[in-house]
Parts: structure tokens; C-alpha cells; sequence
């Protein structure tokens, strides 16, 4: 048997690894919610700039806590990105490593959007301080937040190419149902229309949005349950990495 300088976790702790990353992507997926429902949506007006400005003032806190948790978010993602190579790379390591290229994109694209909703904030805070018009600094902090969605829409653009490799990986794993690989794939293709339309057509944007994106909650979540409460299917998991080890 040739010398292997790297053997592969066995079914127990491949296991284990899936349901750490299952509960990784359940708090994603609830402070994403959170996050876009239950704060921004309620404090940004669309195309009405004084008036988002009073209630981001009016509830700073609560804003802080969105930025918080979009922060908390990203940290969550990185580990996640580093569960799902352990848990693909015996597939087909080069299309993993290519998978996990296009996280690290879209996770760095995404702590920027962040960044602009704090941006947001403090520019509404340091306005009469720094002697800037209170309309023009409630203009600034709109379009901060209005930045901030489209480079989040830019970092779903490389997260849907990422779900698109994913669900091909777990649809050849064996160990994973390949029903999960091709809600995983449709997910990343919506994520992809998504960031296009919004880019091409905006007024077609609005009247898709966020209906568009219904398949990719569903392909999310369904994945994200399966690895919290199944994990792995641990036969095929260690007879495939038995196979990888001895070819």
C-alpha cells in the first residue's frame, strides 16, 4: 500500500464534524434572518433617507445588535467552510479546494458589507460633531446601507458558485443523499440569477425579490437539518475513504 501522508477522520468523527456543522449553519441561517427581517427591514425605509436615519438613531441599539450578529455570522462561516472540506475532500479534493476558494471570496466580500452598515451608523453619529448638514449625512448613510446590499449580493454571487460545486460533491459522495446535492446546486443557481438581475434589471429585481431566493432557504435549510440531526451516512463515508487510501 503506498505511504498516505494524509488519512481521512473515520466515521465517528466525520460524524461528529457533520453535526458541529450543522449546528454552525443553523445559527447562519437564524441571525441571517434575524438580521434582514427582524432589523434592517424594520429600520430602513426604502428611498427615504430621513426617515431611516431617525429610526437608526431612534434604535441605535438594535442596529448595533444587527452588526453584531452579522459579524458573530462570518465567524460562524469560516468554520463551516473548513467543515464542509472535511467533509467533501474525499469526493474529489481539487473540486473541495475550489469550493472553499469561493467561500473565502465570498465571506471577505461580505465582512466589507458589513463594514458599511457600521459605516452607516457612526456617519449619522459624527455628523453635527464634524459639522456635516443632517441631510447630507442621513444621504451618505443610506447609500452606506444601500452599498452594503449590493456587495452582499456580490458575495452571494461567489457563495452560489460555491453551493453549485457543493451540491455536485454531495451528490457523488455516496454518503450524503444526492436529493440534498441538487436542492444545494438549484440554491446557488438562485443565488447567482439573484446577484445578475439585480445588476442588469433592478425594477425586475424588485418584483422577484426575495421570492427568488425561496428555493435556496429551502436547499439551506434541508442540508443544515440533515447534518444536525443524520450527519453521515458512516458505511459509505468509510468505505469510500478506505477505497481512497488504498488506490
Amino acid at each position: 500500500m503506498p505511504y498516505q501522508q494524509r488519512i481521512e477522520p473515520g466515521g465517528k468523527e466525520a460524524l461528529r464534524t457533520a453535526r458541529i456543522a450543522g449546528a454552525l449553519y443553523l445559527v447562519i441561517i437564524v441571525i441571517g434572518l434575524l438580521g434582514e427581517t427582524l432589523i434592517r427591514n424594520s429600520l430602513v425605509v426604502s428611498g427615504n433617507a430621513a426617515e431611516t436615519a431617525r429610526r437608526i438613531l431612534t434604535s441605535e441599539w438594535l442596529w448595533r445588535v444587527g452588526v453584531a450578529g452579522q459579524l458573530l455570522l462570518l465567524l460562524c462561516a469560516v468554520a463551516l467552510s473548513l467543515a464542509w472540506y472535511v467533509l467533501l475532500r474525499p469526493v474529489n479534493k481539487h473540486l473541495t479546494l475550489l469550493a472553499m476558494f469561493f467561500a473565502l471570496v465570498s465571506l471577505a466580500v461580505e465582512s466589507v458589507s458589513a463594514l458599511q452598515l457600521q459605516g452607516a451608523l457612526s456617519t449619522l453619529l459624527a455628523a453635527a460633531r464634524l459639522g456635516i448638514d443632517p441631510g447630507q449625512a442621513q444621504a451618505m448613510a443610506y447609500l452606506a446601507i444601500v452599498g452594503h446590499s449590493h456587495a452582499f449580493a456580490v458575495a452571494l454571487m461567489f457563495f452560489g458558485v460555491e453551493c453549485v460545486i457543493v451540491g455536485h460533491l454531495l451528490r457523488r459522495s455516496g454518503y450524503f443523499p444526492a436529493p440534498l446535492g441538487v436542492l444545494m446546486q438549484l440554491a446557488g443557481l438562485c443565488y447567482l440569477l439573484n446577484t445578475f438581475i439585480m445588476v442588469l434589471s433592478p425594477a425586475l429585481h424588485e418584483a422577484v425579490f426575495p421570492a427568488i431566493l425561496a428555493p435556496s432557504f429551502i436547499g439551506e435549510s434541508a442540508f443544515c437539518l440533515y447534518l444536525l440531526f443524520k450527519g453521515i451516512n458512516i458505511p459509505a463515508w468509510d468505505q469510500l475513504t478506505i477505497e481512497g487510501v488504498a488506490s
